[in-house]
């Protein structure tokens, strides 16, 4: 699998972790199910993507979250819970828009079946993130059910994340390219002690003359040779069209961080996305959660816990220990947009609708500019 560092790019200056994947952050796990497939004659372009945040059972040991919307157009159910108590105490799942319900509902019965009882629940909430995969997927809603949910929570593992047009990702695009699921993860070191930032991306959004790779104006050297080239055949100038688009951030971490740092952290992948040339649109769905799992939760804690946190503000150590997380968030950001951008493959789907791919050796041979 092609990723952006074999092109040379390595954004940002803190070493990724040994895989580079939100996997990197431990007890992390990671499950696709795609579908790709024609069903009477339907392309079916769609999936569901699936992340624990850690080993043990999330209802018994939540951990410390957040959400931020940079730009609020799109669902992310269970966000409430988060923004209340500051908890996550079930899986992520990442699908396309018209599957959210049913995605949900599999969920919670897959935690009935697996986790419910243990934890002596009759009541339970997950969450369940999306973006728009229509323009490919012609299911409607009905490609996604319990065995593809089931799947996708069962096969969640650490190690290797596959990216590009896989689970959610499967109908996506990204700057009027394929994109899809794109991941990486930075070590930082505070103190004596080295703490890894993961992040996952479900990417959705640009307009092709937006992106940006390392700072390099990537799609505007390419809009203007395309341009150049249909005038010379007689086609016009550039006929893109806008897109409004969505992104779904999942960021990870092995600090302890409290709730409301979780938040802080989370604004800063915007600034990641930033980096890449999105501009967040007015109709557009750019959702960021994080996580903490420093600190678990007993749920049958008593009313007293003792809880660790890094200090905010300056400390004995220097400047403030949050510095390098906010720095690894924004970079692990941005480096997963260019992954799922390189892995990805081009993909027709309904109505004839095709995303190429971004050409690797055109895409070369303007970075080696």
């Amino acid at each position: 699998m092609t990723r952006i560092r074999d092109f040379g790019v390595t954004p940002g200056y803190l070493q990724p972790g040994p895989l580079n994947t939100i996997t990197d952050v431990s007890g992390v796990r990671v499950g696709h199910v795609t579908i790709n497939r024609a069903v009477n004659g339907i392309p079916w372009r769609t999936g569901v993507t699936a992340i624990w945040p850690h080993q043990g059972n999330p209802l018994l040991e939540p951990v410390y979250a957040a959400v931020f919307a940079l730009n609020g157009l799109g669902e992310m159910t269970g966000r409430t819970l988060v923004d209340e108590w500051g908890l996550l105490g079930f899986p992520m799942l990442l699908t396309g828009t018209n599957s959210v319900g049913i995605v949900y509902h599999w969920a919670l019965q897959y935690l009935f079946e697996h986790y419910a009882r243990e934890a002596n629940m009759t009541s339970l909430i997950t969450m369940v993130a999306e973006c728009d995969d229509s323009y490919l997927d012609g299911s409607q809603g009905l490609a996604i059910g319990r065995e593809e949910v089931y799947s996708a929570l069962d096969s969640a593992v650490g190690g290797p994340v596959a990216e590009g047009c896989v689970g959610g990702g499967t109908g996506m695009q990204l700057f009027d390219f394929k994109g899809g699921i794109g991941t990486s993860s930075r070590l930082v070191p505070i103190g004596d002690t080295i703490y890894t930032v993961g992040a996952l991306l479900m990417t959705n959004f640009g307009t092709r003359h937006e992106l940006r790779v390392d700072g390099i104006p990537v799609g505007r050297i390419l809009s203007e040779t395309e341009k150049q080239q249909s005038e010379s055949r007689g086609q016009g100038g550039d006929n893109q069209k806008a897109h409004e688009g969505s992104c779904i951030v999942v960021l990870a971490t092995d600090a302890p961080l409290n709730p409301r740092q979780c938040e802080r952290m989370a604004k800063r992948a915007a600034l990641g996305l930033a980096r890449t040339g999105s501009t967040a649109r007015d109709m557009s769905g750019e959702i960021i959660v994080s996580f903490a799992t420093g600190n678990i939760i007993p749920a049958n804690a008593g009313p007293v816990i003792g809880v660790r946190t890094l200090v905010e503000g300056p400390s004995d150590a220097g400047n403030s220990s949050l510095n390098g997380l906010f720095t690894a968030a924004i970079e692990a950001t941005e480096e997963s947009v260019y992954n799922a951008l390189v892995t990805a493959e081009t993909t027709t789907g309904v109505n004839g609708h095709t995303l190429e791919a971004i050409a690797h050796d055109r895409l070369r041979a303007i970075l080696q500019r």
